[in-house]
């Protein structure tokens, strides 16, 4: 990472994290990742059982391999393959006690984005798991909620259809936002988040470094 963005996102977190615990999340600033993934399990108490919504971020901090190191209770869609369990896998996720995602976009003044396509992982942000931990990356900070909106439209859903491949969308094929209804579409649940209920419920970790799309 340049080190003058390096010096942005030392100076803009902590002041992004003072906007979020004003909206009553639970929020901190963490320089590296790997001080995320120390923070991620130092939030979860022991007797947990723990889930956790399609992440880039998570793949790429490790959190699914530390969670089984550290022995916790997880519900893991990925280790399924029939579609009727794997369905039943995620209806049961909006009920365990610790849920861990990554956020499309926040806002300077401590709002989240969230587009999702089936809407498992917004719907638990919303409610249901007792605690709810969201990391990520400076890279996802912009300064309203209209940048986020455009964010995750114009960049992040069609990034991510990139990564899935084998959907018949527009940005598929080129790889910009055609403001689709297609079946196949990921931009189906919208969701911007002002405030934690209950105060602290979601606990947001921002981290110095890019992570995720």
């Amino acid at each position: 990472m340049l080190e003058v963005v390096k010096k942005r996102y030392e100076l803009a977190g902590p002041r992004v994290v003072e906007a979020l615990q004003r909206n009553h999340f639970d929020a901190c600033y963490v320089s590296t990742a790997a001080e995320a993934l120390d923070k991620i399990v130092s939030l979860i108490p022991k007797e947990h059982v723990v889930s956790w919504g399609g992440s880039m971020t998570m793949k790429e901090l490790g959190v699914q391999q530390r969670l089984a190191q550290e022995g916790y209770q997880v519900l893991d869609r990925d280790t399924v393959s029939d579609p009727q369990e794997r369905e039943e896998l995620l209806r049961r996720a909006l009920l365990c006690d610790t849920y861990i995602m990554s956020s499309n976009a926040i806002s300077a003044d401590g709002q989240l984005f969230n587009i999702d396509g089936t809407g498992n992982r917004v719907a638990a942000l919303c409610f249901g798991p007792k605690s709810v931990i969201v990391v990520a990356g400076m890279n996802k900070v912009v300064g309203s909620m209209e940048e986020a909106y455009s964010r995750v439209r114009q960049y992040a859903a069609p990034c991510n259809m990139q990564r899935f491949g084998d959907r018949k969308t527009p940005c598929v094929a080129t790889g910009l936002c055609g403001d689709c209804h297609s079946t196949d579409s990921i931009c189906n649940q919208m969701v911007a988040t002002r405030n934690s209920r209950p105060v602290g419920r979601i606990k947001v970790i921002l981290v110095g470094e890019d992570l995720g799309i």
